[in-house]
């Protein structure tokens, strides 16, 4: 089998497969540790590391993270924090970590190759051949120039948003329902919580979007804002400037970064929402964030992405013994990963909303909902449960809040819709280049 891409989701499911005793390659187009954004884990990862056998090496390079802090600019002296030990299922960890996604994407990749991976770094994979005879001919090119070339029977997609096949076979498309653009950098100087909140992140709503404050083990902070496209746009300024100059718009984020010094480069991005027509095919199968990704608000990505990747193993695995039963095997593998996606995404679709910040601001445990949501915030988005009964009990609650303050819930709704047609220019990162 052949893995384009070494983040999370490619080293997950290069790691599992090799457990499995497969043949695994895998082509990684940088070299690690390379920057990365998205350094808050959510406690359903823990029972995935111990399964990696890396358990306490992420606690080593980690942050304890013992709940999520929200925060709005009209009462910036009381903040709502959740904590994973109250989640409705006892059996969900009571605890999360955050982490320097380069060190920890570095570590994922070190334990597939020492699971038995085969793994190439500055390997850019250039171009894929799906033919009818079911041979798959991949062409890299190394950091030299020189052209490799690979044939295999499976071909694994955990490119991230680079989302090289989605791409090239048109697959991609466009969240119709969401869009969202972000600025973001490492800070010294910030200050943290007390005592056992001190790894907490920190999420403070403001006028056009959210900040998120991740606590990183070497004192830093990274510090970020996910925004409507339109604010974003309206950037004349260098990157670190304008994310200085949107802080100020957030009293209470502000009041935090009194006497912070950047000490990285500040990136903006957009496109963060977007979905494949479909995740596999013959010979091939999208995984993590090559296949779709909704919004960093409740920090999913690198749960899903680790997430689909067992689930992803565990079906190649099974394709290969049962190769008549593949297509059925794929399909379920791709309807599991859409209902985890879906349970997140319909509340980060209506984060911003007035009536999501006014139920998150003050929660009511009736028939076990806020209880639930913190399920939700945990990562427990597979299972069908009770977490899942109460959660229909909080759509519930949101929609007749939505009604009973009908003029902003429009408000709201008029402009989230307006955003999702917006296509963002004027972002940093490769993925805005293209």
């Amino acid at each position: 089998m052949l893995i384009i891409g070494g983040g999370p989701a490619g080293s997950t499911v290069a790691a599992r497969l090799a457990q499995k005793g497969r043949d695994v390659v895998l082509l990684e187009k940088d070299h690690h540790p390379r920057f990365h954004i998205g350094e808050s884990l959510l406690p359903m990862n823990l029972p995935l590391f111990r399964a990696l056998g890396i358990d306490k090496q992420v606690q080593q390079i980690g942050v304890m993270k013992y709940g999520a802090e929200f925060n709005v600019p009209e009462a910036p002296d009381n903040p709502r924090t959740y904590y994973f030990e109250r989640a409705l299922n006892t059996d969900t960890p009571p605890h999360a970590y955050e982490v320097r996604r380069s060190e920890f994407d570095h570590l994922l990749l070190k334990n597939c190759a020492r699971l038995g991976a085969r793994v190439q770094e500055g390997m850019k994979v250039t171009q894929v051949e799906l033919n009818q005879d079911q041979t798959r001919r991949i062409t890299a090119q190394d950091d030299a120039g020189q052209q490799h070339y690979y044939e295999t029977d499976f071909v694994i997609d955990a490119s991230g948003r680079d989302t090289f096949l989605s791409r090239r076979l048109g697959l991609k498309q466009r969240n119709p329902a969401h869009n969202s653009a972000a600025i973001f950098g490492h800070f010294e100087g910030v200050s943290r919580r007390p005592g056992r909140d001190a790894g907490n992140i920190s999420i403070y709503w403001f006028a056009h979007g959210w900040f998120w404050m991740i606590p990183l083990r070497d004192g830093t902070m990274s510090v970020g804002a996910v925004c409507f496209p339109e604010y974003l746009k309206q950037r004349q300024c260098p990157p670190e400037e304008f994310l200085w100059q949107t802080l100020a718009l957030c009293p209470p984020a502000l009041a935090r970064m009194q006497g912070a010094r950047c000490v990285s480069e500040v990136n903006a991005t957009g496109n963060f929402s977007y979905i494949s027509d479909t995740a596999h095919g013959p010979g091939y199968l999208l995984v993590g964030d090559a296949f779709t990704f909704v919004d960093p608000v409740f920090s999913s990505g690198v749960y899903i992405a680790m997430s689909s990747a067992f689930r992803a193993a565990d079906a190649i695995d099974r394709c290969l013994q049962q190769p008549h039963k593949a297509e059925r095997i794929l399909k379920a593998y791709e309807r599991d990963v859409r209902r985890a996606v879906k349970r997140f995404s319909w509340m980060i679709y209506r984060f911003n909303s007035p009536a999501m910040r006014h139920l998150f601001m003050a929660p009511r445990n009736t028939l076990k909902m806020e209880q639930a949501v913190i399920s939700l915030l945990a990562g427990d988005v597979y299972r069908t449960t009770r977490v899942h009964w109460a959660l229909m009990v909080f759509k519930g609650i949101y929609h007749l809040s939505f009604i009973t303050n009908l003029p902003r819930a429009l408000r709201f709704y008029i402009r989230r819709r307006r955003n999702a047609r917006l296509k963002f220019a004027g972002g940093t990162t490769p993925q805005d280049e293209e």
